[in-house]
C-alpha cells in the first residue's frame, strides 16, 4: 500500500497558513492517512470484484455482510448466485444473497429470495428461518393503517403457513404476537374507514361499516365506541330516512340500544344511548298512530 508521507509539505503547509498550530497539522496527517487507505480499500475491493477467484469472492461477501458492509457484498453475490448454482455451496450463496437484500432494506426482493430459497431447498436447515424471514418481510412491506393493507393481510397469510409448516419451532410465540399486531392495524383500519362515513354523514354505510369490524374483530378494544357509534347511526339514519322506512329503521335503533346497554351497563355514554332509545320509541308511536 503507498502511503504519502505528509511531513515533507509541512513547511508548506505552514508558510501558506501560518495560523495552524500542531494539533491542526496532526488532525491533517490523520486525514490524509485515511483517504489513501479508503483509496487503496477500494482497490482492493475492485481488484476482488473483477477476479475470476470466485471462491475468494464469496469468502469476502460473507466477510463484508458480517461487518455490515452490504452494499459490498451484494454485487459478489450477485454474480456467484449463478456460479455456484449447482453445486454444494449453491445453497449458502442463495441464503446470503437473500439476507442481504434484506439488509440493504429491498423487503419485497429479500421477500421472494427466502421464499424461492424454500422452495428450491426445502429440506435445508436454513430453510425453517428462511420461510419465517419471507413474512418478516411482507410484514416489513406493511404501510401506516390508513393506507392499503394489502402486505398487511399477506403477512398474515405467511406467519399462518409458517405456523402450520413448522408447528413445533420455537419462532412459533413470535409469529402469535406479530400476527395480533397486524391484526391490530387492521382492526385500526377498519374502525377508522367507519368513522370517516359517519363524519361524512353516511349513516348507512357507517352502521354497516361498524357492524362489519365487530363481526371481523369480535374482540376489538374498540367495542364500546363501536357499538355506541353504531346505535348513534341508526339513529340518525332514521331520523333523516323517508316516511316509509323509519319504522323498520327506528326499530332497528331499538334493537342496536339493547344490544348496546346488556353489553355495556355501566356505560359513559349510557346517559345519551337512552336519549336516542326514548326518542326512537316516541318516533314510533307518533308514526304506528298515524
Amino acid at each position: 500500500m503507498l502511503l504519502v508521507d505528509i511531513s515533507l509539505y509541512l513547511p508548506i503547509i505552514f508558510r501558506k497558513n501560518s495560523s495552524l498550530n500542531i494539533k491542526n497539522l496532526f488532525i491533517y496527517k490523520i486525514l490524509i492517512v485515511v483517504t489513501v487507505f479508503a483509496i487503496n480499500s477500494c482497490s482492493e475491493y475492485n481488484k476482488i470484484l473483477k477476479g475470476s477467484d470466485y471462491n475468494l469472492k464469496f469468502e469476502k461477501a460473507i466477510e463484508y455482510y458480517n461487518s455490515n458492509q452490504c452494499y459490498k457484498s451484494l454485487p459478489l453475490l450477485d454474480e456467484l448466485m449463478s456460479y455456484f448454482r449447482m453445486t454444494n455451496k449453491g445453497e449458502e450463496v442463495y441464503y446470503y444473497y437473500a439476507k442481504n437484500q434484506f439488509c440493504m432494506g429491498d423487503y419485497y426482493l429479500a421477500g421472494y429470495y427466502y421464499k424461492r430459497f424454500v422452495k428450491n431447498f426445502p429440506q435445508s436447515a436454513l430453510a425453517e428461518e428462511c420461510a419465517f424471514n419471507a413474512a418478516i418481510c411482507m410484514m416489513k412491506n406493511s404501510p401506516e393503517y390508513y393506507l392499503d393493507q394489502k402486505d398487511s393481510y399477506n403477512a398474515i397469510d405467511e406467519f399462518q403457513l409458517f405456523m402450520s409448516k413448522y408447528p413445533e419451532s420455537s419462532l412459533i410465540d413470535s409469529c402469535d404476537k406479530l400476527i395480533h399486531n397486524l391484526r391490530n392495524r387492521l382492526e385500526l383500519k377498519s374502525f377508522e374507514k367507519a368513522k370517516l362515513y359517519f363524519k361524512m354523514e353516511k349513516y348507512r354505510s357507517a352502521s354497516i361499516a361498524l357492524n362489519s369490524t365487530i363481526t371481523e374483530f369480535p374482540d376489538t378494544k374498540f367495542k364500546e365506541e363501536i357499538m355506541f357509534l353504531s346505535l348513534k347511526s341508526n339513529f340518525l339514519y332514521a331520523s333523516n330516512s323517508v316516511e316509509s322506512k323509519k319504522i323498520e329503521r327506528f326499530e332497528e335503533t331499538i334493537k342496536s340500544y339493547h344490544n348496546f346497554v346488556d353489553s355495556f351497563k355501566g356505560s359513559s355514554n349510557r346517559k345519551e344511548a337512552e336519549n336516542y332509545y326514548l326518542s326512537s320509541i316516541k318516533e314510533l308511536e307518533k308514526l304506528k298512530s298515524q
